[in-house]
């Protein structure tokens, strides 16, 4: 039985290998062990994954793009259907042709089909909703099934992080896994050392888990909304008194997994009716053509791009050129605080939540192992220091240490 783990990410998906050697990352792009959770659909044609497919939608090819697929999971979108080209398509099969290419792939690295698989989830698909949770993980288990995975189980990302992480323990530690990724910020409070690592039975030393649906994902949008989306007439008024263009829509754009219900004929007439009604028509006129154009993705880019741009240099202008000639949008390190630092904070209090239920104190974490994209923020990873200020910083493989810990859970379970 060919094992591995598979890390279905908002943003970045990565596959384990359960090997002889030790746990191997496949490459699932060219030489690349992350493969974008991204499909393209062209007009005609097979779908293309990954950076090919985002390269497709950037470059001009007419079709439908999807991305931040996990982020259905635990939502209603994941029983409606999207148009792609003149069929429409269920959310669940779209995930499925993802993942089944993420599975040959993986096969074609490890030179054998995969059959068990330990599949990463986050603490909660869903927050406050144990049902939800429920049927997220029972839909990711029923595609995992579908795609040829005979064998399947499911472990906590910031665990499967934690088994990572605890390849370079020299000695016992108590430590904090913080797990940020694209659209979930997951934790385990954990017990380490290099004795525990060959332990068939780890439950004993996981302390606690907790997590909230709040990712890098939800950066882009709060950061969108605050700095691009007014540029489209987000909060402008219309010309009657007292109303104003409808936030729905803009929040809809700003968000990746539901931009592609925009693209419909009837919200598109209802845009250019308010456009008609609105106070500022040019900027109406900006976002009836960013849907009619089906450039929802573009800005989306631009944004994420953005938020990574000034978390490196400080500040970027974020040019908007293709849009209208000569628009763009200048957006510093202040912005950035300004649009998200809630977002921040409230991932920093769901340590506190994870510290309490384990009955440890901030001072008794010995280390604190940083994982997830979004953890190159530096206000996120000031938040999250200061809720275990004492504590070592310890990083590893910002996108591939949950698929790497899942490959050792997988030996473990299967091997």
């Amino acid at each position: 039985m060919a094992a591995c783990g598979l890390d279905f990410g908002t943003s970045n998906t990565t596959l384990g290998l359960a090997a002889a050697g030790g746990p191997r990352l496949a490459p699932l792009e060219g030489g690349a062990d992350t493969l974008p959770s991204a499909i393209f659909y062209p007009r005609a044609g097979a779908p293309v994954f990954g950076r090919a497919a985002m390269a497709a939608y950037v470059g001009g090819a007419q079709g439908r793009l999807m991305r931040s697929l996990k982020a259905v999971l635990g939502s209603s979108l994941i029983d409606e259907t999207t148009a792609v080209g003149r069929q429409r398509l269920g959310f669940r099969a779209v995930i499925g042709a993802f993942l089944a290419e993420v599975r040959a792939r993986g096969a074609a690295a490890a030179g054998a089909p995969l059959d068990a698989v330990v599949l990463g989830r986050p603490v909660h698909f869903v927050d406050g909703d144990p049902e939800g949770d429920r049927r997220a993980e029972a839909v990711l288990d029923a595609i995992a099934e579908e795609i040829g995975f005979a064998t399947r189980s499911f472990q906590f990302e910031p665990i499967a992080a934690s088994l990572d992480y605890e390849r370079q323990v020299v000695r016992e530690e108590l430590a904090l896994i913080a797990d940020i990724g694209g659209g979930t910020s997951d934790f385990s409070v954990v017990r380490l050392s290099p004795e525990r690592r060959g332990k068939a039975e780890r439950a004993g030393d996981i302390l606690a888990n907790d997590g909230v649906r709040i990712g890098g994902t939800d950066f882009d949008r709060q950061l969108s909304l605050g700095m691009v989306m007014p540029l489209l007439g987000h909060g402008a008024p219309l010309k009657r008194a007292g109303l104003s263009m409808p936030a729905g829509l803009y929040h809809d754009l700003a968000t990746w997994s539901a931009i592609n219900r925009l693209y419909d004929a009837k919200v598109q007439r209802t845009i250019r009716d308010l456009e008609r009604d609105a106070a500022e028509p040019d900027k109406v006129a900006r976002l009836a053509r960013v849907v009619a154009e089906e450039r929802g993705h573009t800005l989306a880019l631009a944004a994420e791009g953005a938020k990574i741009a000034v978390a490196e240099a400080g500040e970027t202008a974020l040019d908007l050129d293709w849009l209208e000639a000569g628009l763009s949008v200048g957006i510093a390190h202040d912005d950035l605080l300004a649009h998200t630092g809630a977002l921040a904070a409230r991932i920093a209090g769901r340590i506190a939540g994870c510290l309490a239920a384990a009955g440890v104190a901030a001072g008794a974490i010995d280390a604190v192992f940083l994982t997830g994209g979004s953890t190159k923020l530096a206000h996120v990873r000031a938040a999250i220091r200061a809720a275990v200020p004492d504590a070592r910083v310890a990083e590893g493989d910002t996108f591939g240490s949950v698929g790497t810990g899942l490959a050792i859970e997988a030996a473990r379970r299967y091997g």
